[in-house]
């Protein structure tokens, strides 16, 4: 799944076209990299977002194509440091 449809699926970014543009000015990383919004997202990955202040690492535990809203956390664990 690509990285700005996985944000939107899994609730970390309200729509895909703030997520895609989250990525273009890279405020996305994936495994300690700038990713692009096309990046195929694998179980494992570790993502920071950047936004405002604020920073979120979470790893990625599924990826599935749908999702309903209560099961969107099930899809991440964030990390804590």
């Amino acid at each position: 799944m690509r990285l700005d449809k996985y944000l939107k699926t899994a609730r970390l970014i309200k729509r895909r076209t703030v997520a895609n543009e989250a990525c273009d000015t890279q405020r996305v990383s994936v495994n300690g990299r700038e990713a692009k919004a096309s990046y195929q997202v694998k179980v494992g990955d570790i993502i920071e977002i950047a936004i405002g202040s604020r920073s979120l690492k979470v790893k990625v535990l599924s990826v599935p194509e749908h999702v309903s809203k209560q099961e969107a956390s099930l899809l991440y664990s964030e990390i804590t440091e």
